[in-house]
Parts: C-alpha cells; sequence; structure tokens
C-alpha cells in the first residue's frame, strides 16, 4: 500500500478500496470543485395507482431494488443498541446468496455482532461508518477484506452529497410510516426520535426501502423522511427495542474525580464569560461531558439567564432545562434517551435536525460554529492538543466518531476528560490516532488542572484571573506520568491499514494500523 505524509504529519494511503484519495491538507486548507451527486431521475410511472409502495417482505423489496453483489447498502443508527432491521437486513442478504457488500451505516453497536459472520464468509466485503465494540475489535485485528472508513456525521453526509459513496440501496428502519414511505421515529413501539441520520440517503441513493412496525393511515405526519423519496415499504413485526437507545456514554458519571471536572467545566465556561444571556452549548454523548449540565444549570439560574439554543444529541437533562425555561430550543441531531424522544414529540421547540444542517461542512455554513461552547471527551490528547476519539491507547478501535469533529468548530471546544483511565495516561506525546487537530482544541479539563491552548490568547486573559487550577498541559501529563508512569506505545503493524480517518472536508486525516490481539 503506497503511503503520503500529509499536512498533520500523518502517513495516509494513496487509495484506499481502490478509490484515489486527498491527504489533509490542514484546517480549512481544502476546497472542493464540481457538482452535488444525484440520482436518477424518477418517472410516477413506475409507481402503483393510489401510491401504496407495500411490498410483502423485505427479501422482495431488495429484489425489486435489483439487489446483486458489491452494492452499497446504507442503513442508520437512531435506535442504536436496539437497532434490529439491519441485523435483519444482511441475514436476508446472506439468504439470497449475495457477495461483497459495502455496508454503509451511519454508526454500527455491539447488537451488530451478530454481522461478523457475514464479514468472515463475504456476504459483507467491509464497513464504511463508525466502528463500535466488537465490530472495532475485528477490523483492528486485520480480519476485515477490505478498509474501514471512518467519517463524521457530517462526513458522511458530504460523502453522501459529494459523489464519493453512492448509496445503491437505502433501508430505513421507521417507527411510523404510510403505505406512501412517509415516515416518523416519533410515534409508535418502536418510537427513537429524529430520523434525521437517514436523511442523505433517502435523497441520493438510488433505491429507498422503509422498513416499519408500525402502519399508518396516509398521512404519516410530521414527514421527517417523505415518501416522495421512497421506492418500497415493508411492514415486520419489530424494527427494534428503543430503551436500549440509552447507552452508558449517555448517563452522567458518578465518580467523583470526573465529577470534579465536570464542575471545573462550569466554572470555566463561567470564567470564560461565554455564560451570558442567549448564549449556547452543546454537549457529547458521555458521562462526564453530560454531568456539566447540573452545574451549568445552577450557575444559568443564579445569574438569571438562558440559552437561545442548546444541541443535542438529546438527553432527559436538555429536556429539563428546556421544560425549566433555561433555553429557548433544542436543536436535535439524535435523541439519547426516551425523555428525548417524549419532548421531541410533544414540544415544539425540540427541533430536529440532520447533519446537513448540524454539520456538513460542504454546505453554505452550519449548525456547528453557531455554538458558543462544546464539551466533549477523548481517548487521547497529546501535547499538542491533537486528540483522538476512535482508538485505545492498545491501538484497539472501539469507539465512532459520530459529531465530534464536526462540534470542534465550536467558539471554544473543551474536552473533558480524566487525566487517566486504568493507570494509562490520557495526555501523551502523541495520540494513537488523530481525529481532532489540536488547532481546533481550546482547553483540556483534567480533575488535576485546566491547560488552554496557548494559541487562544483571548481565553487565556479571560480565565487567567480565576481561582481555576490553571497549568500547562506538559505540567499535567508529567504528574501523571509520576503516578502512572510513561505509557507503553501500542504494539501496531504499520504494514497493514485496517481503517482510515476521513477529516470533515472528505480529506484523509489518518490511519489506523493492525493492532496485537
Amino acid at each position: 500500500m503506497r503511503m503520503i505524509k500529509n499536512k498533520a504529519g500523518r502517513l495516509v494511503p494513496l487509495y484506499v478500496n481502490g478509490i484515489k484519495q486527498i491527504p489533509f491538507k490542514g484546517v480549512d486548507k481544502y476546497k472542493p470543485k464540481g457538482r452535488k451527486a444525484a440520482p436518477a431521475i424518477p418517472s410516477c410511472v413506475d409507481f402503483p395507482e393510489a401510491e401504496n409502495k407495500l411490498v410483502k417482505n423485505l427479501k422482495k423489496a431488495l429484489e425489486l431494488s435489483g439487489l446483486k453483489d458489491g452494492m452499497t447498502i446504507s442503513t442508520h443508527h437512531h435506535l442504536r443498541n436496539g437497532d434490529m432491521v439491519t441485523n435483519y437486513l444482511f441475514d436476508v442478504i446472506h439468504s439470497m446468496g449475495i457477495k461483497n457488500i459495502r455496508w454503509f451505516p451511519s454508526a454500527s453497536f455491539p447488537c451488530h455482532e451478530h454481522l461478523i459472520k457475514y464479514l468472515e464468509d463475504g456476504t459483507i466485503h467491509h464497513i464504511e461508518g463508525s466502528l463500535n465494540g466488537p465490530l472495532g475489535k475485528y477490523a483492528s485485528t486485520g480480519k476485515m477484506e477490505g478498509t474501514g472508513v471512518l467519517r463524521s456525521h457530517g462526513g458522511r453526509y458530504q460523502a453522501i452529497q459529494d459523489g464519493e459513496v453512492h448509496i445503491d440501496i437505502a433501508i430505513i428502519a421507521a417507527p411510523s410510516a404510510d403505505k406512501f414511505g412517509n415516515a416518523n421515529g416519533l410515534y409508535g413501539k418502536s418510537a427513537c426520535g429524529g430520523l434525521g441520520f437517514a436523511l442523505a440517503d433517502s435523497i441520493y441513493a438510488d433505491k429507498v426501502i422503509i422498513v416499519t412496525d408500525n402502519l399508518v393511515d396516509f398521512p404519516c405526519v410530521p414527514w421527517q423522511i417523505s415518501g416522495n423519496n421512497v421506492d418500497y415499504v415493508v411492514v415486520v413485526d419489530s424494527i427494534g427495542d428503543p430503551a436500549k437507545i440509552v447507552s452508558g456514554t449517555t448517563e452522567i458519571t458518578k465518580s467523583p474525580d470526573r465529577l470534579l471536572i465536570a464542575e471545573y467545566v462550569a466554572e470555566f465556561m463561567d470564567a470564560a464569560r461565554i455564560l451570558k444571556d442567549g448564549f449556547s452549548f452543546q454537549a457529547g454523548a458521555g458521562g462526564t461531558s453530560l454531568a456539566f449540565i447540573p452545574f451549568i444549570k445552577e450557575k444559568m439560574k443564579q445569574k438569571n439567564i438562558k440559552a437561545r439554543f442548546v444541541r443535542g444529541g438529546s438527553t432527559k437533562y436538555l429536556v429539563e432545562m428546556l421544560e425549566e425555561g433555561l433555553t429557548d430550543y433544542i436543536l436535535d441531531g439524535q435523541t439519547f434517551d426516551l425523555e428525548g424522544v417524549r419532548s421531541m414529540r410533544e414540544n415544539p421547540k425540540h427541533i430536529m435536525t440532520s447533519p446537513f444542517t448540524s454539520y456538513n461542512f460542504h454546505g453554505k455554513g452550519n449548525f456547528a460554529s453557531m455554538v458558543d461552547a462544546v464539551v466533549l471527551g477523548a481517548t487521547e490528547v497529546d501535547l499538542n492538543f491533537n486528540a483522538n476519539v476512535v482508538t485505545h491507547s492498545d491501538g484497539m478501535l472501539l469507539h465512532g466518531i459520530g459529531g465530534w469533529q464536526n462540534c470542534l468548530y465550536a467558539g471554544c471546544t473543551i474536552l473533558a476528560v480524566p487525566s487517566f483511565r486504568d493507570r494509562i495516561p490520557v495526555i501523551v506525546d502523541e495520540v494513537t490516532t488523530l481525529c481532532g487537530p489540536g488547532d481546533l482544541i481550546d482547553a483540556v479539563i483534567t480533575e488535576r488542572g485546566i491547560a488552554v491552548n496557548p494559541a487562544r490568547k483571548d481565553l487565556i486573559k479571560k480565565v487567567k484571573k480565576s481561582s481555576l487550577p490553571l497549568r500547562s498541559i506538559a505540567d499535567i501529563q508529567e504528574e501523571v506520568y509520576e503516578i502512572c508512569g510513561r505509557p507503553a506505545k501500542p504494539k501496531l503493524d504499520k504494514r497493514k491499514v485496517v481503517a482510515v480517518v476521513k477529516w470533515v472536508d472528505g480529506t484523509l486525516l489518518d490511519s489506523v494500523y493492525k493492532a496485537a490481539e
């Protein structure tokens, strides 16, 4: 595999799965040319009278869609670890004898461990999408036939829109749908909230199949997915378990150290004068990132201020802020718990958004840069404030990117991380995998102190007279190394790239190498 060093100093392949790549050129240094992709022009002539698109089962819908070897099949992850459609989908594809599918999910979860047997028998050639849990471990050890491609939520939309990834058949699990294909995630026994991650799939795929366990009379409203983009509708007994959209990363930590970090985050935002009437913020999906919300609520009440909007992934904590009048709106990309689902269904100020409006870097702007502050997690941060969110210190690929990269464009990006996990330092000399350039990371907050990126002189000036424990990132690292020792370097086979990390503009930011089992 021919490799080239990009502007971040990382080696990346020139070709991935036979497709030529553009190496990362630096933050905001690459602009695309050309026109957006488009599916073929359809005609009403090809659809039945009265627009009844129901077919008897998924196999029939796939046959009608022209499924064949080597196609790209997309799914979405709104049901997260409760998704049952994707496993069923590949059971059907396998039964049809189809091989070499490029699976293009918006994310995968531990429930998709079921698909490893289809990676092993060649039904699935490779996965392009965030790899969580067992699938990440499988790919990390070099067992996947093709190379994984990791994109942010906005990067996925960009790749579809720009024609980098052409979807042959999109499968959209819908908690509620009508026979025309209008669909939403708000109603029915499997209600999961918004379906924004499937929007690009519905617009750009050649064929679109809605799979629902709650067929309603026309019109199914609101139509988060428009039936005008849908080819077939299939009814099944169950599309999943909405109770499992809640995961460990969407519950507040109970660790005293991590609660201290959360308190520091709220104090930092106050000292940096971010907390003011009409401000906005986003908290990533992570116990520590979420834990700062109760602290910030108290400060907002003390100051008698409210936010104009907060960005979700929504949780019950953001819903409480909306219902207590502490924010005018929730702009929500995905609901992380059932309170979020209820709120989106009942409250007109809880707005569903899509990766197009929120994160797509090849758009005429997006919401990410309108957010005053974002609080995120990371698996590693280095002395140049570069951060890793997909691999562990052993090089294993165990987390997805989600919207993490896109969020870095907020006015102030804060990484709220413990100084070490299981006696492994989080602040390292160089991150194992580069997911976010340090140019965009403004502060690292640990239980042992707060490091502000020296490039943010404005922030340093605002917080330097506060009582916060401000330190250099090297100083925090040195203290942790004295406690835990210098971390061992991961055992990686640099001859084998198992996955690549795309930047938000579609360029290649880094490579993920085969890790020792």
